[in-house]
């Protein structure tokens, strides 16, 4: 009979990640603590007008294609937009209905852009892959395929609806899209090397190509941070103080942290924000 492995020669489980984790705790360990670990976590504050706002304008667009393609365009869009639209965070109900027009301009402009006919391989699609004894996961938003010259080859699409227009070097840099391609790549068993960054609000799309080596660049920071969660957790078991093993990495974006209150250093680093600081009421596009 063949003999059955003990406990201590069982291989070990890969250790999960994702790229808001990641994010997360590159930015502040104390919010990723508050996030992840503790339990129950510290209550949120408020609900903030422009997460409500980035979500409706994602969701829109996965509405969209689900749609048949004969009823696409960018007046389904804005009739999804208008029934996702948020309720709370705003100022007062002139504020929401400014910012729905506002957006629905951005929204129409994009749409416009769009080939509709072309399906996407991927809408809201969770991809995943192994990385050493990490297993890599994340949601993206969309993934394209486009004719590359050797074949198929995939497009990571991340939209933003941030005041901030993305860059090249914002795509290249980032950490979030490297974890999409890699993911993708498996998830398809296609090549991608091709991310983009989609901002709705002016239309500016930022993308930037990998190679082998830059993409396994941005893995071993994946990795890195990792170890330092591990590390993190570990020093928590010891018994070291909870705020000592999770540090907080205060800055400007201490002012919207959804656990400023729970966090003096935040709460000294930025005052407080409003809920609708980042509402859009400039005019439509």
């Amino acid at each position: 009979m063949t003999e059955q492995l003990g406990l201590d020669q069982m291989p070990k489980p890969l250790r999960a990640v994702t790229p808001a984790k990641v994010d997360s705790f590159d930015s502040c360990p104390r919010k990723f603590r508050f996030t992840y670990i503790d339990r129950p976590p510290p209550p949120r504050g408020a609900p903030w007008a422009h997460t409500g706002i980035g979500s409706a304008v994602h969701n829109a667009l996965k509405a969209l294609w689900d749609l048949p393609v004969a009823v696409r365009g960018p007046d389904a869009a804005l009739k999804e937009l208008r029934g996702l639209w948020p309720t709370v965070g705003f100022r007062d109900q002139t504020q929401r209905q400014r910012s729905l027009e506002v957006v629905s301009g951005w929204l129409s402009s994009y749409v416009e852009t769009m080939d509709l006919t072309d399906q996407p391989r991927g809408i809201e699609r969770t991809v995943g892959a192994p990385y050493g004894d990490l297993s890599i996961s994340g949601r993206v938003d969309r993934v394209d395929e486009i004719s590359g010259p050797d074949g198929p080859e995939l497009v990571v699409i991340d939209y933003k609806t941030g005041r901030a227009v993305p860059t090249e070097d914002d795509a290249r840099s980032s950490m979030q899209l490297a974890l999409y391609a890699v993911a993708a790549r498996r998830t398809f068993r296609t090549p991608c090397r091709r991310v983009e960054l989609h901002h709705i609000p002016s239309g500016v799309i930022a993308a930037a190509e990998y190679t082998d080596e830059t993409l396994h660049r941005q893995l071993r920071r994946v990795a890195y941070t990792a170890d330092d969660i591990d590390t993190a957790k570990q020093r928590l078991a010891a018994g070291v103080p909870a705020d000592e093993a999770y540090p907080a990495r205060p800055g400007p974006a201490c002012g919207h942290c959804d656990f400023r209150a729970s966090c003096p250093e935040g709460k000294a680093a930025a005052p407080a924000r409003d809920p609708w600081f980042a509402v859009p009421e400039g005019d439509p596009r």
